[in-house]
This record gives structure tokens, C-alpha cells and sequence, in this order.
């Protein structure tokens, strides 16, 4: 079965709506020349890095899947992102945290034979993963952005993949470490949209629709988790050619997965039941 598009997922983890546009000048530029659309997101609840990954791919809330904490995880039950693009006759590709892999593969992660692996049939036929072992506040542990986004290049040339997910925690644990109103973190942010606009336009000259986005927000001090609106709202730029709400919509983030489906003319299953923003 023949895809509808072909579509790239960038998580960009930990970044709040107030630091998109004052710093992602890349980004914004798109915006401004009519390529790229932007909307405010807001993220499930608790607004915890593992429960809103298995949201995003999930369309479910934490209630639902199961995932309540980083440190409460399973293989997932729920048809997801992966699992239904595979079902359609597509190949994927992650490039992400290994908590990615635990949700949506196998459970636990194992380093030997997780960390890299090439799997047809599988609902991540091409997986590339970190764990950032040995995180702390003064050693990060986090891999370069620019050679994750080569990775994910990597797997749109070599594989052909239909659909890619790349996941990075630069963002979030700069901020951890040093709060969202800093000298750092102004770098650290000029640094990840000078990244991306190396890799976007060699994705959109490859057919690829780019949704770059978050996974939820933080506050001045580093927190996230709660009900708030630092902690939850972010930004998501779209590349592509469906036709959305207007630009003042808060979009809800279980509505991504059933979106990424719908633009990639994969059936939605019912368990997603948040609707499509995006014809």
C-alpha cells in the first residue's frame, strides 16, 4: 500500500511556548515567507517527558496508556503511530530516547540489542536510540543534535522510511540545569534552530511533510509536570500541504497522532479519538 506522504515528526524536548518565536529565527522565517504554519499546543497532564511521549504516539492520555511517571514504564497495549503505519504497508524510523523504544517495541531497553537495529515488520522497522545513562545535572549526557539529525537524514536515504520520529533532551535538560532565562539557554536555543535549518530544506526537497514541536513546556526554573501554562504550552511548526485551523487554535496534543495518521492516509484506530487538525 502507497502512503499518502511521506511525513518527519521533530520532538524537541522541554521547550515552552515563550522561547520559540523570540529565539527560533530559522523557524519563524518560514513562517513569515508562507512555508510553514505555527500553532500553540498543549501538552497532557502530568506534563512529564515519558508520559507525553506515549501520548503523542498513543493519542491517548497518561490515564489511559498507563504511563504516570519516567520511572512507571511498559511496552504499551494501544495502537500507535508506528504500529499503524507498519499495519499499512509503510516502513518507520526513530531516532529518539530509548524510552521510545520501551513504549513502542520491547520492554525493558536493552543496550546490546536495542540500541540500533534494522527490523522489517517491526512497528519501528529502523530504530537508532540513547539512553543518556549516567545523567546528572552537571553531565548531561546528551548526544549532539546535528548527528541525530544526520541519523534521521541517514534513514530517509538509506531506508526510504515513510514516517521518522527525531527526539532530542538538549533543550530540557539545559533548562533543568540552568532554568529558561539565561545567557545558556538563549545559546543553546540559537544553537538547535541554527541545527535544524541545516537538515529542513534537504527534507522538504526529499517530499518529506516536517512537523517540528515539543513535548511539553518548562518554567524559569526548570519544572515541568504540573498544571500550568509554561509547563504544558509549546509551539508546533507544520510543513505541508494540509489545510488547518486558524493560527489563534490551541491545538490539544492527543490530537498529533491521529493528525501524523491522517496525513499520511493511514486509517485511524478508535482509540484515538481526538480529531485530526489538520486535513
Amino acid at each position: 500500500m502507497a502512503l499518502n506522504t511521506k511525513l518527519l515528526l521533530i520532538v524537541l524536548d522541554g521547550l515552552p511556548w515563550r522561547n520559540w518565536k523570540r529565539f527560533m529565527g530559522n523557524l519563524e522565517g518560514w513562517v513569515q515567507s508562507g512555508d510553514a504554519r505555527v500553532w500553540k499546543m498543549r501538552s497532557v497532564l502530568p506534563s512529564i517527558s515519558a508520559c507525553c511521549y506515549a501520548s503523542i504516539h498513543t493519542g491517548t492520555p497518561p490515564q489511559v496508556h498507563g504511563v504516570l511517571s519516567n520511572s512507571i514504564r511498559h511496552r504499551v497495549t494501544q495502537p500507535d503511530i508506528f504500529s499503524e503505519v507498519t499495519k499499512a504497508g509503510g516502513k518507520t524510523g526513530a531516532v529518539t530516547h530509548s524510552y521510545w523504544s520501551e513504549f513502542f517495541k520491547r520492554f525493558p531497553f536493552d543496550q546490546i540489542e536495542d540500541l540500533e537495529y534494522d527490523e522489517p515488520g517491526s512497528p519501528i522497522t529502523h530504530g537508532r536510540f540513547h539512553t543518556m545513562g549516567g545523567y546528572n545535572l552537571h553531565n548531561q549526557m546528551t548526544p549532539s543534535d546535528m548527528d541525530l539529525f544526520a541519523q534521521l537524514t541517514m534513514l530517509t536515504k538509506r531506508h526510504g522510511i515513510d514516517y521518522g520520529i527525531l527526539h532530542t533532551c538538549t533543550l530540557d535538560s539545559m533548562g533543568h540545569r540552568f532554568g529558561h532565562d539565561c545567557h545558556e539557554m538563549d545559546e543553546a536555543l540559537a544553537m538547535m534552530d541554527v541545527m535544524l535549518a541545516a537538515f529542513l530544506p534537504r527534507w522538504l526537497q526529499a517530499g518529506y511533510e516536517v512537523m517540528v514541536t515539543a513535548d511539553h513546556g518548562q518554567t524559569d526554573r526548570g519544572h515541568h509536570g504540573g498544571h500550568d501554562d509554561e509547563m504544558q504550552d509549546f509551539a508546533l511548526y507544520y510543513f505541508g500541504q494540509g489545510k488547518g485551523p486558524s493560527e489563534d487554535t490551541l491545538l490539544d496534543q492527543l490530537q498529533l497522532a491521529p493528525t501524523v495518521l491522517t496525513r499520511l492516509g493511514v486509517p485511524v484506530p478508535d482509540t484515538m479519538k481526538a480529531k485530526s487538525f489538520l486535513s
